[in-house]
């Protein structure tokens, strides 16, 4: 077996020049870096990061996230220093008698990495021998943890891929129900599809609606490396004139920037806000006829259900008035201006985070399409304006891909929202994008940066499932939720403490970054690919992990793959730390939809008809009966109109100033927000004064699936009855079960989307609010757990381990794998899309593939080769 070796590149003789030195002070080295919250110079001194300065050629707007967090975490308290394990598991290994019911509860003890890679293999082993692979369950998904091409999840997925597999959750809490219905109604996923070029809409767009859509504020963070070159776009289309409306509960930092007129809407009922301007449109005669005729399928039907035909219910302004608490003729006054102004429709991803959160991006689009814009310079619709500088014209060039997650030989799934259900259901039956699928009986849970216990719903739901499992792994780099509910923790290090590639600007991919490697590991900590190094190599799979190369290796061949390589060698590129990849001069008149507006014949969407399903057979035939075939307005099992009297609608938006949980650990960032230490909670102000409660209190939010304290903010910008409480959060519970720092997710439901999607429904969740008079002290959210430092640890007998099984599981794998699978597993699992062909449908894979090619750096015969993989292997092929 290799002598595994903790390298970590070679950033220390590759950074980029030293600044000016002044000679009445000391040597500085600024080292090239990059991150979700922006590229930056990290300034270190003696070895450690005293600054981190932002670099105003690339980033447009940086924020206080990477000007104060970034250095702030790094050597902040809640940093995993050493490979730690759970008392019990450690003292019963070998008898498996570990008491998971003590997770979260009692202390962990440090040991040394051997006995943790020992360990992991062990019940890696134990689990796909005894159980099988699909008993492995990683709950790894998404890529969000930090900008590089080898983050965690990718890590880990070909790790595991090598003995066989795990259960992979599929689809995601971002816009889960959206990516599987709207390929059906539009031929494409939408959700993470490129936006009109800005231009264009500075110089056509008359009227701009943000449905729940803010994007000043959520693209102040990126998938990749934000760089914020929307900030000034967005002025110059309020300046040239076009007039913006929000329609949201509250009103947020993008319509004041923008100037928008503010629209009230009750939570989760924007559906029949839209049918009723549908009602409208259709009473005024401001319908296009021919528009309906050319371009879509289904409209009968819709307007049929519009105008009360099928239900005997007109969908009027004065019907949508009882539901939305907007004034019918608000409503009217919308509809006419809606439909006779070009107008462009944003609709965010948090609307269809809710029950039926598949009807809402259908409505806008059934709306958009009824008044004849979708494809129109300036007009139709879009549902990522507030991502990843949505706006931005595209390169279309191909971007870095890093290492292949191999072949998963376990083909079922689990829905990303549905952990919960699944481990409290083994065997049981779901129905996810048309297809069947079966609970696995999970025993290994992985974890690999992904905080799932902040992110998941209903919180104490979930921590009371995890008993049933025998083994959790979390990989991370500070103590966050899913980390104190583990049993073995293994200490990552930060992007600062290793080298890795990424690139700027999800859409435009105008930019590659070297992520040089700025100060020595804290502690122990190692690389998420130098852990799943060390694995592989306890394993006795070293050589298939690493491929007998470095990681600085993989990042050049990584970049030599990408576009940017034809014209700066990687030594020039490292060195100054960006290449720029050239956006062509048509890229800043592109039109979303446009080809298939001038030229519908030749350029189809990607659905059944090739045009917009306004009805969508395939998905009425499914019979799923909280989805039906067409976007229809049903009542929420928690929502406003049925609240009892006192309850209020919890919203859980992005924050403005973490990623998700990302960040919550800083100290200088919390003290800007957070109230009392806690998580702030923005109510009406009517509704906080019938209850006593005044600006900067702690109050109590509570329903049946638990409590958490929070801090009051008063104010007059949200609407009464709706509370607003930033997600991701990082828990700490109270003697009386209370979460202390305001984890949104102890109040939120497991209810599905629907029976289509199986996607997460967090805004649609009802709570009561009180002052809270009883406060246990501050938030522990931020502390270590309790750690045992000289604990006399037995050291481990190899032959207890029985590694060698390994060989048997991995003798055949991928032996019979055509060219065009090799091709995808290589270079084309590492995005949004499914990481299994059979998780889309044929004309799924074909919305999908036309971005995804161009970012593999596919030629044309090897996307040749992978389309023909993907067509024999999708989920409804013969």
């Amino acid at each position: 077996m290799r002598h595994f070796r903790r390298s970590q590149g070679r950033a220390g003789d590759l950074t980029a020049a030293l600044a000016g030195l002044d000679p009445n002070s000391f040597t500085r080295d600024r080292i090239f870096h990059a991150s979700h919250f922006g590229p930056f110079e990290a300034v270190v001194k003696d070895g450690k990061l005293i600054n981190v300065n932002s670099v105003p050629e690339l980033d447009a707007k940086p924020t206080e996230m990477l000007m104060y967090g970034v250095k702030d975490r790094t050597y902040d308290k809640s940093r995993i220093n050493y490979p730690m394990v759970r008392k019990s598991y450690l003292d019963n290994w070998q008898t498996g008698d570990t008491k998971p019911e003590l997770r979260g509860k009692e202390p962990y003890v440090r040991v040394d990495w051997d006995t943790a890679f020992s360990l992991t293999a062990k019940a890696l082993l134990d689990t796909a021998t005894d159980h099988g692979n699909e008993a492995i369950f990683s709950s790894s998904y998404g890529g969000w943890a930090n900008a590089g091409n080898f983050r965690p999840n990718v890590m880990q997925g070909r790790l595991l891929n090598l003995i066989g597999g795990c259960t992979n959750t599929q689809g995601d809490w971002s816009a889960g129900a959206s990516q599987i219905s709207l390929p059906r109604v539009i031929g494409d996923m939408e959700v993470y599809s490129a936006q009109t070029a800005w231009e264009v809409i500075r110089d056509n767009t008359e009227v701009f609606v943000l449905v729940g859509c803010d994007p000043v504020k959520n693209n102040r963070i990126e998938y990749t490396v934000a760089d914020h070159q929307m900030s000034g776009p967005w002025a110059q289309i309020r300046d040239a004139g076009t007039k913006f409306i929000s329609i949201n509960p509250q009103r947020t930092p993008s319509d004041e920037y923008l100037d928008a007129d503010w629209v009230q809407i009750i939570p989760n009922t924007d559906v029949a806000l839209f049918t009723a301007m549908a009602y409208h449109v259709l009473d005024k005669g401001l319908e296009d006829r021919e528009y309906l005729e050319k371009y879509t399928v289904g409209s009968e039907q819709w307007i049929e259900y519009v105008q009360g035909k099928r239900d005997d219910t007109p969908k009027t302004p004065d019907w949508a008035e009882e539901i939305t608490g907007i004034p019918a003729d608000k409503i009217r006054e919308l509809a006419e201006l809606l439909a006779t102004k070009r107008t462009e429709i944003a609709g965010a991803w948090s609307l269809q985070r809710a029950q039926h959160g598949e009807m809402t991006h259908w409505a806008i689009v059934n709306f958009s399409a009824l008044c004849g814009q979708i494809g129109k310079p300036g007009g139709g619709v879009g549902f990522s304006w507030h991502y990843g500088s949505g706006g931005m014209p595209q390169s279309g060039k191909s971007t870095p891909t890093g290492l292949s997650q191999g072949r998963n030989w376990v083909k079922g799934i689990c829905p990303a929202s549905r952990i919960t259900e699944m481990l409290e259901n083994p065997g049981g039956d779901f129905i996810y994008n048309g297809m069947t699928g079966t609970y696995p009986d999970v025993k290994m849970i992985y974890n690999a940066g992904n905080n799932f216990m902040s992110h998941q719903q209903d919180t104490n739901r979930l921590i009371r499932a995890l008993e049933k499992v025998d083994h959790i792994v979390s990989v991370d780099v500070w103590w966050t939720a899913a980390t104190r509910w583990a049993d073995i923790v293994l200490p990552a290090c930060s992007t600062l403490e290793r080298d890795d590639i990424s690139i700027g600007g999800t859409y435009s991919n105008d930019k590659v970054y070297a992520m040089k490697q700025v100060i020595e590991p804290v502690g122990e900590s190692m690389s998420d690919y130098h852990i799943c190094e060390g694995l592989a190599d306890k394993l006795g799979l070293w050589t298939q992990f690493t491929d007998g190369y470095e990681l600085i290796d993989h990042i050049q061949q990584a970049y030599e793959r990408s576009a940017a390589s034809k014209d700066v060698p990687f030594e020039e590129f490292w060195e100054k730390g960006y290449a720029r990849q050239e956006v062509p001069e048509e890229a800043r008149k592109w039109v979303r939809h446009g080809d298939f507006y001038n030229d519908p014949e030749n350029h189809p969407l990607h659905t059944s008809s090739g045009k917009i399903e306004m009805f969508c057979e395939e998905i009425e035939l499914m019979g799923i009966e909280d989805c039906p075939g067409m976007p229809v307005w049903m009542e929420k099992h928690e929502y406003l109109g049925n609240a009892r009297e006192g309850q209020l609608h919890v919203v859980s938006p992005h924050p403005w100033y973490r990623l998700h949980s990302q960040m919550d650990q800083s100290e200088t960032l919390r003290d800007l927000y957070k109230i009392q230490g806690r998580e702030p909670a923005r109510i009406n102000r009517q509704d906080a004064e019938a209850r006593g409660i005044e600006d900067g209190d702690l109050i109590e939010l509570y329903n049946d699936r638990g409590t958490i304290i929070v801090g009051a903010i008063l104010s007059d910008d949200i609407m009464p009855g709706v509370v607003s409480v930033y997600e991701g959060g990082w828990p700490s519970l109270d003697s009386k079960g209370r979460c202390n720092s305001g984890l949104v997710n102890f109040l939120t439901s497991t209810q599905r989307s629907s029976g289509l999607s199986q996607a997460t429904s967090a805004n649609t969740v009802l709570c009561e609010m009180r002052k809270c008079e009883d406060p246990e002290g501050p938030n522990m959210a931020y502390e270590k757990p309790e750690i045992i430092e000289d604990y006399e640890l037995a050291e481990i007998d190899e032959d207890l381990l029985d590694l060698d099984r390994v060989y048997d599981i991995t003798e055949s794998l991928l032996a019979d794998a055509t060219p065009g699978e090799k091709i995808f597993y290589e270079r084309c699992t590492v995005c949004h899309g499914p990481r299994e062909a059979s998780h889309f449908t044929q004309n799924q894979w074909k919305g999908i593939t036309p971005s995804m090619f161009p970012r593999a750096g596919l030629d044309e015969n090897e996307a040749t080769l992978v389309m023909e993989f993907l067509m024999e292997n999708a989920s409804d092929a013969m």
